[in-house]
């Protein structure tokens, strides 16, 4: 007869796993990928590195789970950024805005989602991440198209431009800590999008 679990050992796996997953989430904030190893995380979440081992068979599927949770969080956080914006425009510059902002205040945990050398695993996390940036921007161009507020244009294509290049840029500041190269984001943003600089200055 196969065992099975106890309610009660259930839920001190399910809240050792919680404890782990909080563990790494703040490690990868703090140290990055490179940082996030599976003995780093064990330490900081007071367990053995075999306990992490027994809820994630690699790193890799540990900070998978994490950039999955924190993608969620922060992209929700660029929806309401950006639905709570005025026109159409505004909402795309919002949504770039909040991204950059967010990324400049966890730089180690921004560089992890966006450019740091990572495994083959999560490099396809970070497509997801971007699909998930582009979604929300591909809205409000399609928007401002439909409501001849912007120029007839692909919206999803532009809004994988501008996500594009709001990474890039975004690069040198995370690694360096020096955000002048950010504020021209706006500028940039307006333009690729056939809007006017003056109207929105």
């Amino acid at each position: 007869m196969p065992y099975r679990r106890t309610p009660k050992v259930q839920e001190r796996l399910d809240a050792q796993r919680e404890t782990i997953v909080a563990a790494a989430t703040r490690q990868l904030a703090e140290h990055g990928y490179g940082g996030c190893s599976v003995a780093a995380v064990a330490e900081r979440a007071g367990v053995a590195v075999g306990s992490v081992y027994r809820h994630f068979p690699t790193k890799a599927d540990l900070v998978v789970h994490v950039f999955r949770q924190v993608v969620t969080r922060e992209v929700e956080a660029v929806r309401v950024a950006s639905a709570a914006a005025g026109e159409p425009a505004e909402r795309v510059l919002a949504a770039v805005e909040t991204f950059a902002q967010r990324a400049l205040k966890a730089p180690k945990q921004a560089y992890a989602l966006l450019a740091e050398p990572v495994d083959a695993l999560i490099d396809a996390e970070r497509l997801e991440f971007r699909r998930a940036y582009t979604d929300v921007i591909a809205e409000h161009v399609a928007a401002g198209v439909r409501q001849g507020v912007l120029p007839a244009q692909d919206g999803r294509l532009t809004a994988a431009a501008l996500v594009g290049a709001a990474a890039e840029v975004l690069i040198g500041p995370l690694t360096s800590g020096n955000a002048g190269d950010v504020a021209e984001l706006r500028t940039f943003i307006l333009r690729a999008l056939g809007g006017s600089d003056a109207r929105h200055a």
